[in-house]
């Protein structure tokens, strides 16, 4: 694969190449046994829609409870705000929770929201036509916290659900289409090495309760997603990503478009695991349970080092990157403005402060050492 995780497959995708590659891939690695046979894939799961809703649910609400009460506990000065909110005839809901001018927290939220919908987007009839006139459901928790000091860094956390059919339903649905993604990234403004070890360390640990080959497909799903194409360099140091997990072991755990990734997952077997939707729970949920640990300790590692001018600018130039990445290329954002969502919940994810200066480049050796490392991400955990 290539080195710069930002750029690799570019060009591929964008001819008669690419096109070719990705048919040979396919071929591969997304025709398994129930596809040549022309059955569809039947998800597995023994609870109900409403159960499945109900839980999911509970957890994600449980997951903003705990990052809100941990955090606004250890910050000490300012507390998470909660600003409750429902979207006319029925069709959504949320809690957005936000602190700000706190001793650790310059600004930050976290969001758990569910919207309810009778009309599936035509990419998802594509994909599953029997699902024509039923309703989907979705729900998630997402945080982003920007902390005043250079030396503590942005972090950003996402689980979420969607589940199209008959989403009401008491029964075993087995022909409910649904799926898990999330994923977590850490932003430094200055580099410590330990500390990017500590992050990804602990996102493994939580992989390997559920399978040995989950972290390293996850962790270069994270490098290619979490990436300014147009600047060609990463946002941070990253962490994980998963999306449309469901189970279905003719997919790639890799579910991007780019070609270079696929075959690199089909050449080393990292093929979506057979879980029931218990199992795909479960590892959502250990996931989560990684973060406090890991982020709180960085926290505490951080929290009392001593900033320079020097730093604080160009932490508020690097937050301009951030910036670029959450309006220009995150799907989240880009999906919630485009169906008319509550804006201040999605847009809750930018910096209060931030900077752009024409052409400015690293100075200092420590800034220098975090532009490498985001132009060419490292494993960080030395697994290849």
């Amino acid at each position: 694969m290539s080195d710069n995780k930002c750029n690799m497959g570019a060009g591929m995708l964008a001819g008669a190449a690419g096109v070719l590659l990705l048919q040979q891939i396919f071929k591969k690695c997304e025709k398994g046994p129930a596809c040549e046979s022309g059955k569809r894939f039947q998800w597995r799961s023994a609870k109900s829609a409403n159960e499945r809703r109900k839980l999911f649910k509970e957890f994600v609400q449980g997951v903003q409870d705990d990052i809100t009460k941990t955090l606004g506990e250890l910050d000490g000065k300012a507390t998470f705000v909660e600003d409750a909110w429902v979207k006319p005839e029925g069709k959504g809901q949320g809690r957005t929770r936000v602190i700000k001018d706190g001793r650790i927290f310059e600004q930050g939220g976290c969001n758990w929201s569910e919207v309810f919908g009778q009309t599936l987007p035509p990419t998802i009839l594509k994909k599953h036509p029997h699902l024509a006139g039923k309703p989907f459901y979705a729900t998630g928790v997402s945080m982003v916290l920007h902390p005043r000091n250079p030396h503590v860094p942005t972090v950003h956390l996402n689980y979420r659900y969607f589940e199209a059919g008959d989403i009401y339903s008491d029964e075993v649905e087995e022909k409910n289409a649904w799926w898990f993604g999330g994923g977590m990234d850490l932003t430094p403004w200055v580099l410590y090495e330990e500390d990017a070890v500590l992050f990804h360390q602990h996102i493994k640990d939580a992989c390997d309760k559920h399978g040995d080959n989950l972290y390293l497909p996850l962790k270069k799903y994270a490098d290619e997603y979490y990436c300014n194409r147009h600047r060609g360099e990463s946002r941070g140091i990253g962490g994980h990503f998963f999306d449309y997990f469901d189970g279905d072991s003719s997919k790639t755990l890799y579910q991007g478009e780019n070609a270079e990734m696929k075959e690199w997952c089909v050449k080393n077997g990292a093929m979506m695991p057979s879980m029931s939707w218990e199992e795909i729970f479960e590892f959502a949920r250990s996931q989560a349970a990684a973060f406090l640990p890991a982020y709180t300790t960085i926290i505490n590692r951080r929290q009392e080092t001593k900033e320079t001018p020097e730093e604080r600018e160009w932490q508020l130039y690097r937050r301009g990157r951030y910036v670029e990445f959450n309006l220009v290329h995150d799907r989240g954002t880009l999906f919630g403005l485009q169906v008319n969502g509550r804006a201040e919940s999605i847009l809750m994810s930018l910096p209060p402060i931030v900077k752009w200066t024409y052409m400015h480049k690293a100075q200092a050796d420590n800034e220098k050492q975090l532009v490498e490392v985001l132009q060419k991400p490292r494993d960080w955990l030395k697994l290849e």
